[in-house]
């Protein structure tokens, strides 16, 4: 993939447990992180993560957009937070309207709108 100097990179993720525990990865490191939704009102929704990939061109970075898209909008829009936990059975991702305590809670953050410089950067 070639990314012209100050573009933004959209890459997008196979399943919303991918952005989930990229997410949780943030958090776990001490990073604010949140999974913006929004409805285009066409029964698609979109989640995404914003994030920098630091150092790559002189320093300055690559700013870049994790993306998943959920056709249906399946996961129900009163779900607010995104909870990762995991065991000796494996990960388990809930989806919850509240904080659940002893998980790794992700907020989903509901947007009007895209800003520009996102979907129109390349």
């Amino acid at each position: 993939m070639s990314i012209p100097e100050g573009k933004l990179a959209k890459i997008r993720v196979k399943e919303f447990s991918d952005l989930v525990r990229l997410a949780a990865s943030g958090i776990m490191m001490g990073q604010p992180t949140y999974i913006l939704r929004l409805n285009t009102g066409e029964n698609i929704c979109i989640y995404g993560i914003m994030a920098v990939f630091k150092d790559f061109y002189k320093y300055y970075g690559i700013p870049l957009i994790y993306f998943w898209v959920d056709e249906g909008c399946k996961i129900p829009v009163d779900r607010n937070y995104a909870v990762l936990r995991s065991d000796d059975t494996g990960e388990h991702i809930e989806l919850n309207k509240g904080f659940k305590t002893g998980a790794i809670n992700v907020p989903i953050i509901n947007v009007q709108e895209i800003p520009d410089f996102i979907w129109n950067s390349n």
